[in-house]
């Protein structure tokens, strides 16, 4: 099926055709392909009601079915989608050619998920040493339900417990257990996640990152990197992708956090590592029959992004200062740079009230605290969509 047959049906949804005829009129630009719709209160109104909302949490712009739609038949309009079979070749190669090159790494695979990219990076890296060393805080040892050590008969190895990242002394400690054992075990890989997730996005610095890597490649343990905000990361602390990617022998990038497809991730390593991964995705289930759409609209989202993002954190730098003058509120930093901004309100201050508030001003903030019982305002790019004076405003209007 064409995409314009999948856009005539679709179009008997009325939304539908209003949202595609007005991309291909030219009406709407890609960043605000958002209709507004007006709530009967504003404590309803979603982040998608409006191509003015600032929505600060999450990694990227809001998606809906039809934005990503319409998306798309720009694209096709733009200059096609190529056809690719089972994830090989048409857009999907191009996208992986891309971000090979942006990463400074030789070839890259496209995966259905982060978590499989990870997976089969310790899977391949680790080969017949069974440890694989990660952070005890890391999105793969806690949310993946073991699947390294359940598919792949791998034992992750947590360090820096409660901690952003661990220390060279803990590493170092943790290898040579593996060596001197009662019964040899030695660490087949190293994986560093950065910015992490569960702790705020705080980042391990990139001087800490060399030590170690320097130190694995010594010890002959493979390195990867989990640089799923990789490009956040650097727009944040103001460095290059592949100051950070030319460390480790592979690196997973996400494709739908902030580039816009609604699923992906790259995996990027030799051409050797590359070779024949393909089959190894297959295996695990995930030998999709296309990922054209999912490609393309990740190409799309890159372009640009770099430079957006890096608008949004400039901005995003003098609004702190902005809102730590409104009584009430403080917005902390973390030490090693972050998007990510820790959040206190003075005990008087109602946060679901405030949320309710702010809404009005089509500003959506995140009511629930993290597992460590903190709250965050998260940089992205629709902090573009309204000034600082504008949001600044609105946070004195609401608690006032």
């Amino acid at each position: 099926m064409t995409l314009d047959e999948c856009i005539h049906i679709i179009g008997d949804k009325p939304e539908s055709v209003t949202m595609i005829q007005k991309e291909r009129d030219g009406m709407n630009a890609p960043d605000t392909q958002i209709q507004e719709v007006e709530s009967s209160t504003a404590s309803q109104r979603q982040p998608t009601d409006s191509a003015t909302s600032v929505v600060f949490s999450g990694d990227g712009e809001p998606k809906t079915p039809d934005s990503m739609l319409s998306q798309l038949v720009a694209i096709q309009q733009n200059g096609g989608i190529a056809a690719d079979t089972y994830t090989l070749g048409g857009v999907v190669e191009a996208l992986e050619q891309r971000m090979a090159q942006e990463l400074g790494k030789e070839a890259a695979v496209f995966m259905p998920t982060g978590t499989l990219g990870n997976h089969l990076a310790i899977r391949r890296l680790c080969g017949l040493k069974p440890r694989a060393i990660v952070q005890e805080q890391s999105h793969l040892y806690n949310d993946t339900g073991d699947c390294v050590q359940q598919l792949s008969g791998i034992h992750m190895v947590p360090l820096g417990q409660g901690e952003a990242f661990f220390t060279m002394s803990e590493l170092e400690a943790a290898v040579t257990r593996a060596d001197t054992g009662r019964v040899s075990n030695s660490v087949g890989a190293m994986m560093i996640e950065s910015p992490v997730r569960r702790q705020g996005g705080q980042v391990m610095p990139l001087a800490d990152m060399k030590v170690m890597t320097d130190y694995c490649r010594e010890h002959d343990i493979g390195t990867h990197l989990d640089g799923a905000r990789l490009y956040m990361m650097c727009a944040a602390r103001g460095d290059s992708q592949k100051e950070y990617s030319e460390l480790f022998d592979t690196v997973y990038v996400s494709m739908y956090k902030y580039f816009g497809a609604p699923f992906g991730a790259i995996l990027a390593g030799t051409e050797q590592f590359c070779e024949g991964l393909y089959h190894d995705r297959r295996m695990f289930g995930s030998g999709l029959s296309s990922s054209a759409f999912a490609a393309a609209l990740a190409l799309d989202g890159i372009d640009g992004f770099e430079d957006r993002f890096a608008k949004a954190m400039a901005q995003g730098q003098v609004l702190l200062d902005e809102l730590n003058r409104i009584d009430g509120i403080h917005l902390g930093q973390y030490e090693h740079g972050s998007n990510i901004f820790p959040l206190t309100l003075d005990g008087s201050i109602d946060i679901d009230a405030l949320a309710d508030r702010l809404k009005e001003s089509w500003i959506f903030v995140p009511t629930t605290p993290d597992d460590y019982g903190r709250h965050h305002l998260t940089v992205n790019t629709t902090l573009l969509r309204q000034s600082n004076d504008e949001i600044a405003t609105a946070f004195r209007q609401a608690l006032s």
